[in-house]
């Protein structure tokens, strides 16, 4: 057994695990990591481990929203029960428009899409949407998912659409589409979790039916040993996001995009 990859997954399953929830794209890090920690797999492999160690991730919001996501939750009353049943048809909605995309054009996406130049074009792109939204300083007028609308639902849902392209960061596209759309930086990123579960369950599941679930034992391992990871340190980054917009807008993660698009462009047109 290579110890070796196990700890290069140990490494990516970290990056995935912070970098999933907060609005900084993890696509485009994991792509950005596997420049210099590369797995040494198939090209199969190693693109169904960036997308299928996404589920850690997944596990981590279930844990975390367990109760809130719970519609049969023993301690909701009738009125709670139907106000969960209504969220997750938001979530339902929402997820429509970019799961149909994904499904139609993911080959091709992947192909055009997924390179360095693409990431750090994006990750500057929204940094400096996410700062113009925040200096814009507007009181937002949802401040609650009762208060969300199935129509507001399916334009967040299209904003998610954007997040197909790596470096814009799903979370990213879908908080920045909440927040112009009126919601709360709270509401925003909640529901941004929620739209992660059917959304990476979904292209985890397309990605292992693509590869038809050939793997060795020891991939199997090392895919297992970065889910876990992931699920692990999401735990934190989330509970960390959460606690953070108490206080604090979303400008220092504007900024720290613009940055690592400036450092990822001078790497690979530059120095290497």
């Amino acid at each position: 057994m290579d110890f070796l990859e196990i700890f290069k997954a140990i490494i990516l399953g970290i990056v995935q695990g912070i970098t999933e929830w907060l609005p900084v794209s993890s696509t485009g890090h994991m792509i950005l990591v596997d420049e210099f920690i590369k797995l040494n797999f198939s090209s199969t492999f190693v693109s169904t481990f960036l997308v299928v160690i996404q589920f850690g991730s997944i596990l981590a919001v279930l844990v975390l929203y367990f109760n809130k996501l719970n519609p049969f939750s023993p301690s909701k009353s009738v009125t709670e029960r139907n106000d969960t049943i209504s969220l997750w048809l938001k979530v339902i909605v929402a997820v429509a428009p970019s799961g149909i995309i994904g499904v139609l054009f993911d080959d091709k996406i992947e192909e055009v899409f997924f390179n360095p130049t693409v990431v750090s074009i994006t990750l500057i792109i929204y940094g400096i949407l996410f700062i113009f939204i925040e200096n814009r300083n507007k009181k937002p007028a949802i401040n609650s998912f009762s208060e969300l609308t199935y129509k507001t639902a399916i334009f967040i849902g299209m904003f998610q659409i954007l997040a197909l392209i790596p470096g814009t960061s799903r979370s990213g596209a879908t908080i920045i589409g909440a927040v112009l759309l009126g919601t709360s930086r709270f509401v925003a990123a909640e529901f941004s979790f929620f739209l992660a579960v059917p959304t990476m369950l979904g292209a985890s599941a397309l990605k292992l039916l693509k590869a038809g679930f050939a793997f060795s034992s020891f991939e199997w391992i090392v895919l297992l040993t970065g889910s876990v990871v992931a699920f692990l340190v999401s735990i934190f980054a989330i509970k960390f996001l959460m606690d953070y917009i108490k206080k604090h807008d979303f400008k220092v993660f504007g900024y720290y995009r613009i940055i690592l698009g400036i450092l990822v462009l001078l790497y690979f047109f530059v120095i290497k």
